[in-house]
């Protein structure tokens, strides 16, 4: 033990033994390819964690401490969003220029020095190639587009944020139309942006679902922001989900620049929720044109027949006209003019009834087929009114809202909290016990 004693050292001597050992050329200034995790900003300094998993298992085979130091990362983070769209966070693939850092307290890290975001643009590209190739492959990719689209479409289901400015674009373009038509609207609300998004928009999808029969298509929309914010939307999960949801789906995500997988999915993809409310608009005036075209295009024919009719009558009573002034002085003559002429007043009086009798029967027929036409919009306003919110609290139905939201879940509320409680005569208020 005296010998060994005799040889020890301290520890701040051995470690910088190793930091001398680290000061190699063969770990300064590598680039690196790794997983971000643990990201984050303190005091303008990045600080991470760097991973290795195994392609196959997913499981970590190497880890280390990284540290972007505030004199580079304000560069750094720029130049990677100005390639990618999005900032650093975890779950990224990266390509790094490292070297080792060694400090006797903390111990080993790696300091980054500079970052290639095409890497990571490639990566982000390959995993979208994955996932559409992917629903490829299940043969569920053109599931949605193969719906056929109701050709009135009346009663819409919305996902999206309820406070969100292309929300609210979007009802003002829908129900402030210059044709005075009619819509139903019915708000699924649900996170568009961030972690949650996936499995709000899910869920909002599976609410839709369970009213599937109140609903002729589905509105997914969402305004402008970073290429970044829309990243939740290429995701498998929910491409799946929209592929397979068994009404037509609209998206209007983002500018019209952006594309995401679920636009790829959808029925039909819009640039702009106020794009998908025009195009929506634009469906119902094309019908009330057809209508009215084709009334037009019977009251023509209608006239048409009356006209030819008349040409045939005064055709007609030229040649009797004719007949009489050609007849001989001869009696037997004249009793064969007379019958002719007998027979032609018969044969006219004849040809004018069916004549009378076709204009008649044709004006019923635009008469009535107008009328139909007439009661199905009527039917189908009154579809709309009975669809309404006003007629659902007549029947004994309340809306509950806490602060302004519609709440659709008891567990949505907790006790204490203040709840207003609309009635079809009047608010109520409450507190959760």
């Amino acid at each position: 033990m005296a010998e060994n004693g005799n040889n020890a050292i301290t520890l701040r001597e051995f470690n910088n033994r190793i930091k001398r050992l680290l000061n190699n050329p063969a770990v300064c200034n590598c680039w690196i390819c790794a997983d971000l995790s643990d990201v984050n900003v303190r005091g303008g300094h990045c600080y991470l964690e760097l991973l290795e998993k195994d392609e196959r298992t997913g499981a970590t085979v190497a880890k280390m401490r990284g540290i972007i130091w505030a004199n580079r990362f304000a560069y750094l983070r720029q130049k990677f969003v100005q390639v990618t769209g999005q900032d650093l966070r975890s779950g990224l693939k990266v390509m790094l220029e490292v070297s080792v850092n060694y400090h006797e307290q903390y111990g080993i890290s790696l300091i980054i020095t500079d970052i290639d975001p095409s890497y990571t643009l490639g990566d982000m590209e390959r995993l979208r190639r994955e996932i559409l190739t992917r629903l490829k492959a299940e043969g569920i990719i053109d599931m949605n587009k193969q719906l056929e689209f109701p050709v009135v479409p009346q009663r819409i289901a919305i996902v999206s944020a309820a406070g969100a400015a292309g929300y609210g674009d979007f009802m003002n373009q829908l129900h402030n139309n210059a044709y005075g038509l009619q819509f139903y609207t019915c708000l699924f609300p649900a996170v568009m942006q961030g972690k949650e998004t996936v499995a709000s928009v899910t869920a909002a999808l599976d609410r839709i679902n369970r009213h599937i029969d109140l609903f002729d298509c589905v509105v997914i929309i969402r305004g402008g922001g970073s290429t970044s914010d829309l990243n939740s939307f290429d995701d498998y999960n929910l491409a799946a989900n929209v592929a397979q949801f068994p009404l037509p789906v609209l998206t209007g995500i983002g500018h019209e620049r952006d594309e995401t997988v679920i636009d790829l999915v959808a029925c039909q993809r819009l640039k702009t929720p106020t794009a998908v409310a025009a195009w929506l608009i634009s469906l119902r005036q094309n019908e009330a044109a057809a209508l009215t075209a084709l009334t037009q295009r019977l009251q023509a024919a209608t006239r048409e027949c009356l006209y030819n009719a008349q040409q045939r009558l005064q055709q007609r009573a030229l040649a009797l006209q004719r007949a009489a002034h050609t007849a001989t002085a001869s009696r037997h003559a004249k009793v064969q003019r007379m019958d002719a002429a007998l027979t032609c007043r018969a044969r006219l009086a004849h040809e004018a009834e069916r004549t009378e009798r076709t204009a008649e029967a044709l004006a019923h027929a635009a008469q009535t087929l107008i009328a139909q036409q007439r009661t199905a919009l009527a039917a189908a306003s009154r579809c709309i009114a009975m669809a309404g919110p006003e007629r659902i609290l007549r029947m004994g139905f309340a809306i509950v809202r806490k602060d302004g939201h519609v709440l659709t879940d008891a567990t949505q509320a907790t006790g204490g909290d203040r709840l207003d409680i609309t009635l079809d005569r009047g608010t109520l208020s409450a507190t959760v016990e």
